[in-house]
């Protein structure tokens, strides 16, 4: 793991942590999250914060990653989750700036129930985070 790029080490720690708060120092103020649920990009490192803060809620628990693909500034990190008993398969494609910061995070999932089932958990956790 350590020839891992520092971007992925840090999204590592957010992960094994659960520690929303490092999300500050790892997403650039201009970062772009793309979800497998929602079609349009969502711009800026405050929607990034929330979706990604309510994925951790949401997919925590259970995610684990298998495999892991990287250059000098992306990479695609594959994972496994189960929710309510419902498997989810999936990678996070990641893109970062000279600053090391994710200018970019694509979240892709299969299959189409473990889709259904993230979306309506996530629905369920960004509903709550509003109140």
């Amino acid at each position: 793991m350590s020839d891992q790029p520092p971007a992925v080490r840090s999204w590592h720690a957010v992960v094994e942590s659960q520690e929303a708060a490092l999300l500050d120092g790892l997403l650039a103020d201009d970062v772009v999250f793309r979800s497998p649920a929602v079609f349009a990009p969502q711009q800026g490192k405050a929607l990034t914060v929330r979706y990604l803060n309510a994925a951790l809620v949401v997919l925590g628990p259970s995610l684990h990653y298998v495999g892991q693909w990287h250059d000098d500034s992306s990479a695609v990190l594959e994972f496994e989750a189960e929710l309510d008993g419902v498997y989810v398969h999936g990678v996070d494609m990641l893109r970062w700036n000279g600053d090391g910061k994710l200018v970019s995070f694509t979240v892709m999932v299969r299959p189409m129930r473990g889709l259904q089932k993230l979306i309506e958990l996530m629905s369920h956790q960004l509903a709550a985070g509003q109140a």
